[in-house]
């Protein structure tokens, strides 16, 4: 038998052990992970009757049932309490009619206790650092320089109370924002960001397409288009 030259073999070995990672990058979002982005997309959007349904198939498909109450939750920061507590009451309704269906919904871990004496601030700003991948230095600019307040509304609660709770991933929770900007439009400079901070977290653009599609599924094309066009720029500046 004709040996190959030391290159090729060598090129060969290099391509067989580069196909598991790229097709690991390549994954597409688990059905887990679809439930999240559609009661996510669905709860900004307001459509109870659908999300009724999707609180259902999440339930099935593997969230358990106070990942779905975090992620109402946490939604009330990007839009609303009305939205965030109409979402709740459907979840409500739904493990009601689940258990005297029979079923037995997994209600899932609590939120642990945060035990750091950090100031909330401190530890929201890292947070966010984490998700950006860039430290904060320097003055502060546009809106939070405008108006201080929310700077430290966003450090202290939307990063340091919410992101912190463990019962969801930052992972997770990036794709519970970015699924619900998107269903909100009209939002395109935080939801470029919010990409950004997706893609840190190990999202790749691939699973970011696919939520565009469930997106246009669940709520509309001419939104999933203007998601569509708010990542081609995020991906620009990720080049």
């Amino acid at each position: 038998m004709k040996r190959l030259p030391f290159w090729a073999a060598v090129a060969a070995l290099s391509l067989l052990f580069s196909i598991p990672m790229n097709a690991q990058q390549s994954e597409p979002l688990t059905k887990r992970q679809q439930a999240l982005v559609t009661i996510s997309a669905l709860t900004a959007k307001g459509d109870l009757p659908q999300l009724h349904q999707a609180l259902g198939q999440g339930l099935d498909n593997g969230l358990t049932v106070n990942e779905e109450k975090e992620v109402l939750a946490q939604l009330y920061a990007y839009c609303g309490f009305p939205r965030s507590l109409q979402g709740i009451n459907t979840l409500m309704k739904v493990v009601e009619e689940r258990k005297a269906q029979g079923k037995h919904d997994a209600l899932g871990k609590e939120a642990s206790l945060i035990s750091s004496t950090e100031p909330k601030y401190e530890r929201g700003k890292k947070n966010l650092e984490k998700l950006t991948g860039k430290p904060e230095t320097g003055p502060k600019t546009g809106a939070n320089a405008f108006s201080p307040v929310i700077d430290v509304f966003l450090k202290e609660h939307l990063f340091a109370d919410i992101f912190e709770r463990d019962v969801l991933t930052f992972q997770e929770r990036e794709l519970a924002t970015i699924a619900a900007l998107v269903s909100l439009g009209g939002v395109e400079p935080m939801l470029q960001a919010h990409i950004g901070m997706g893609m840190n977290t190990g999202l790749t653009e691939a699973q970011i397409r696919q939520v565009l599609t469930l997106e246009e599924k669940s709520i509309g094309k001419k939104e999933a288009d203007a998601g569509r066009a708010v990542l081609t720029k995020a991906l620009e500046i990720k080049k």
